[in-house]
């Protein structure tokens, strides 16, 4: 496992946006774990976010692409901090864009906010999760519509590994199938399981062997792989 994915799994407990115990999903699925990227608050953690985003967009998609385009709500702050982060790591400005839910119809008129977009630009989405890729159905038409563009891909933090809305392949699989661009994420659960079963993150142990057992026997039901 590369260095700054086993670094980004230990900031997302660190930062208590990755938990483990009991939770019920949107979903209605009960899960062992979850995800919750808006507890990502101070300065230092949208930093330090921003740059794992930018280090796993570089391995995946390269530097080829104009926008990092973060749907609303939670993708305006991703967008912004991996904009800044790509900036400083790579010496590449790229602009960042992001949808609002409501068109604005005076000043700075129109649906998106930030960059605009148009014919030729080269686009990465940015999210923070994604469970069922349902978020794509309004994400994608929204991009498209803007000009003849080309999204590059996706790239979200943590990659469930669940099945999707077609019940066979994981969310980032379909969305790669349905729309014909590559989805990634800068961790997936399996190494989450990895980095965290049986050792100690700040003292702590917070993969045991009961929350292994847990963990498998969610993805029996829900997933794509055993981990």
């Amino acid at each position: 496992m590369e260095s700054y994915k086993k670094e980004f799994i230990d900031f997302m407990v660190e930062s208590k946006v990755l938990k483990f115990g009991d939770f019920t999903l949107k979903s209605g699925r009960k899960s062992p774990f979850f995800m919750n990227a808006g507890a990502y608050v101070s300065g230092t953690q949208l930093m330090r976010l921003g740059e794992y985003y930018a280090r796993a967009i570089h391995e995946n998609f390269g530097d080829d692409f104009d926008i990092l385009f973060g749907p609303a709500y939670k993708g305006i702050p991703l967008s912004v901090a991996t904009a800044i982060a790509y900036a400083k790591l790579y010496g590449k400005e790229v602009r960042y864009s992001s949808n609002r839910k409501e068109a604005k119809d005076h000043g700075d008129a129109g649906i998106l906010l930030g960059s605009g977009i148009k014919d030729g630009d080269r686009v990465v989405m940015i999210e923070d999760v994604t469970t069922s890729g349902k978020s794509m159905e309004e994400t994608v038409p929204i991009v498209k519509a803007q000009g003849n563009v080309t999204i590059v891909g996706l790239m979200v933090s943590l990659n469930r590994m669940e099945v999707g809305l077609g019940g066979s392949l994981s969310a980032l699989d379909e969305i790669q199938e349905s729309y014909g661009f590559p989805a990634r994420a800068i961790v997936s659960m399996a190494e989450v399981t990895e980095a965290l079963y049986n050792q100690p993150v700040a003292g702590e142990v917070l993969i045991n062997d009961e929350l292994k057992a847990q963990i498998d026997e969610y993805y029996k039901q829900y997933g794509v792989k055993q981990l």
